[in-house]
């Protein structure tokens, strides 16, 4: 058989747009669909995602979140009942029209209308409370111009929680504790530092009270909002007539929470560890986490290929496989699992066998290293651990080292144009983070770090006293 042509043809410190585009596509994690804005997403690419949902799922369940599955389709009369809401997802609906007479059906781009009506079904008692739920589904955005697969596209999937509690304080508690289990999930599975906080008034999720972001710095000088949670407040309350009666037999509004992280982060995790190579994949999150390739030659192919399994029975605790395929050579078979991001092959041949030995190779490296096979076990354990942490450690140096404090507007634009994400004082109004966003090309405010002592001084552009220091970039 051909061999077809393997690889990556464009380099990352060159034009990373098309070299990412390259390793998504190559690498066999999605491809681009006949309708403009949606993507096909193959099957590495989504077990990939069935990793993260494995992950993210046994939090839910340690938080006493339930999955469920409500209607693709929203009547319309749902989204005009929170104004707030609908105006700000308005250019992004996709509507399917009916009769005449009926009333127009929206595509979810998010499920807080739908979920909600529900909720005021079920929610009569401070008994029935918290009640949370969240689903794994897809959402249509529409008013997607520039797409990149994964990063941003119309249609996603992702996972929407949705809570109701009886009090603000628990209500709060609870969005927070959900950014917390986000970060850990980021930098524990996924390898990747991030800055968060509190959205400003400008970015928060429409009809929001308060919203969390967490935020990642892509290679390319973008900020990559990694998920979001939210305290509603009452106001979704209220519009959907969601009542209960409390303990003191009297009527009560219930505060709501929304939280979600979406398949972009498959998109985040190829754009921050990838290389030239292809696709790099932390070992934790990636499907095959080990690859065995037997040097094969006819004479010693029965006693490779036995090796090689004894080895595979040796590590079946891992995700392994063995690739004994005899149509393509060793050399594409260690392109193509390179490129692949599978994070250690093995190679084993006729005389790593006489010598009680293979080779293993780190993918994040490319470092081989000869190892005696009794020995394997344990330090395929350390090794695996090694690479999850050696991601990390590089991500937060590539973190750390691209943010820069300013103490004016020059030193702003500098730090912009240098693909930096810059530490402001600001003043916190809408309209000047508009002025902000139109006079840096596009920078717009990531979040308000937490725990900060008072700001002294005044704002980075208005010169009006600051109300707090605030993370700016451009982003995706």
């Amino acid at each position: 058989m051909k061999e077809e042509k393997l690889g990556i043809t464009v380099k990352k410190e060159d034009d990373i747009p098309e070299w990412y585009s390259e390793v998504i596509q190559k690498a066999g994690l999605a491809d681009y669909a006949p309708i403009k804005g949606f993507m096909v997403i193959k099957p590495r690419g989504y077990a990939i995602w069935e990793k993260i949902q494995e992950y993210f799922n046994k939090i839910l369940k340690k938080l006493n979140v339930k999955n469920a599955y409500f209607p693709l389709l929203i009547p319309e009369s749902f989204f005009k009942r929170e104004a707030e809401h609908a105006e700000g997802f308005s250019p992004e609906l996709a509507w399917i029209e009916r009769e005449k007479g009926e009333e127009r059906l929206a595509i979810r781009p998010t499920s807080e209308t739908i979920m909600y009506e529900f909720y005021s079904r079920w929610i009569r008692s401070w008994r029935d409370l918290p009640l949370k739920m969240n689903q794994w589904n897809n959402v249509l955005r529409w008013e997607v111009k520039q797409t990149k697969l994964f990063l941003r596209s119309r249609e996603f999937l992702w996972q929407e929680g949705h809570c109701a509690y009886e009090t603000e304080e628990m209500c709060e508690k609870e969005a927070l504790i959900i950014l917390e289990e986000y970060k850990k999930m980021c930098e524990d599975l996924l390898a990747i530092p991030v800055i968060y906080g509190k959205k400003t008034e400008k970015e928060k999720f429409p009809g929001a009270k308060n919203t969390y972001t967490l935020e990642a710095l892509m290679p390319d000088g973008k900020a990559l909002q990694m998920g979001t949670s939210h305290n509603l407040g009452q106001g979704f309350s209220k519009v959907f007539n969601i009542k209960f009666i409390g303990k003191d037999e009297k009527e009560h509004v219930p505060w709501l929470s929304s939280w979600g992280v979406s398949t972009r982060l498959i998109g985040a995790v190829a754009m921050t560890h990838s290389d030239n190579k292809g696709l790099v994949l932390p070992p934790r999150l990636a499907p095959t986490q080990i690859v065995i390739i037997p040097i094969i030659f006819e004479k010693s192919k029965k006693e490779v290929l036995k090796k090689a399994d004894e080895i595979k029975e040796l590590l079946k605790d891992y995700s392994i496989e063995i690739d004994d395929r005899e149509e393509y050579s060793s050399g594409w078979k260690y392109n193509e699992y390179e490129l692949n991001g599978v994070p250690i092959r093995i190679e084993i041949g006729p005389k790593d066998i006489e010598n009680n030995q293979v080779i293993i190779v780190r993918r994040d490296t490319n470092v081989k290293k000869v190892i005696k096979t009794n020995q394997l076990k344990e330090t395929i354990n350390a090794l695996l651990e090694t690479i999850q942490g050696s991601l990390l450690t590089k991500a937060k140096k590539q973190l750390n080292d691209s943010i820069k404090e300013v103490l004016n507007w020059e030193e702003f634009i500098e730090g912009i144009k240098n693909k930096k994400i810059v530490l402001a004082n600001f003043c916190g109004t809408i309209e000047c983070e508009g002025i902000i966003k139109d006079e840096a090309g596009g920078a717009s405010s990531r979040c308000i770090p937490f725990n900060q002592k008072a700001t002294k001084g005044n704002c980075i552009k208005c010169d009006k006293k600051a109300k707090y220091k605030v993370y700016f970039s451009k982003s995706y």
